[in-house]
C-alpha cells in the first residue's frame, strides 16, 4: 500500500486541503463545514493517509499558488502531478482537458466533449467532473452549461461557490452586491 499524507491551510474560501503520495496529488479538497469533513474526504482517496505540518517542496509551491489563486492572483496549477491511479480511461481524459482550463477561461461541458470525440459525451463528461477527486488543480468550477448556467458543481457550496470563483477569477463580472 502506498504511503499518504495530508496537510489542512488557510485560504481566503476556508481550509482546504491536500492528499499526496509518491505518485503526485492524490485529492484535493475544498474546505468542508469542519476540518474532520474536510479529512473525511481527503482520506476517501488518499486511505491511511498521515497528517503533516510541513508539506514537501512541491505541495508547498501547489499550496501557495492555491491561495494566491483565490486571492485573484492568475495561477496555472497545471504543473501539479497528479496520482490518478484508480480513476478510469475516460475520467482520466476529462481531468487532463480539464486541468489545461487556465484562470478567467470557460469551457461547456460540450466544448469537453467535442474535444473528446463526441459532443454526445457531455453527461458523461459532467459526471467525471462530479467525481473529480483534485478540484481547484483540475478547475472543473471553469466547466459550464450550454448557455454559461452554473451548473453541476459538487464542492461545498455548490454554484454559489463555482460563480465567486469565477469571480474572483475574473471569468465572470461581480455583481452589484458582490
Amino acid at each position: 500500500m502506498a504511503h499518504y499524507e495530508y496537510i489542512l491551510f488557510d485560504t481566503p474560501l476556508g481550509r482546504c486541503g491536500l492528499a499526496w503520495g509518491p505518485a503526485g496529488l492524490r485529492a484535493a479538497s475544498f474546505a468542508h463545514e469542519s476540518d474532520a469533513a474536510t479529512i473525511q474526504h481527503l482520506i476517501k482517496r488518499a486511505p491511511d493517509a498521515v497528517p503533516v505540518q510541513d508539506a514537501p517542496p512541491e505541495i508547498a509551491r501547489l499550496i501557495e499558488d492555491i491561495i494566491a489563486l483565490f486571492e485573484g492572483a492568475k495561477r496555472d496549477l497545471s504543473y501539479a502531478a497528479l496520482d490518478t491511479d484508480g480513476i478510469e480511461p475516460f475520467e482520466r481524459s476529462v481531468i487532463e482537458l480539464t486541468k489545461r482550463i487556465g484562470p478567467g477561461a470557460l469551457k461547456t461541458y460540450g466544448d469537453l466533449a467535442r474535444a473528446l470525440g463526441d459532443v454526445g459525451y457531455s453527461r458523461r463528461v459532467g459526471q467525471a467532473l462530479g467525481r473529480n477527486p483534485f478540484p481547484i488543480v483540475v478547475p472543473c468550477h471553469r466547466v459550464v452549461g450550454a448557455v454559461g448556467a452554473m451548473t453541476g458543481f459538487s464542492a461545498p457550496g455548490g454554484a454559489d461557490l463555482k460563480r465567486r470563483l469565477l469571480k474572483i477569477e475574473g471569468a465572470l463580472e461581480p455583481e452589484l452586491f458582490d
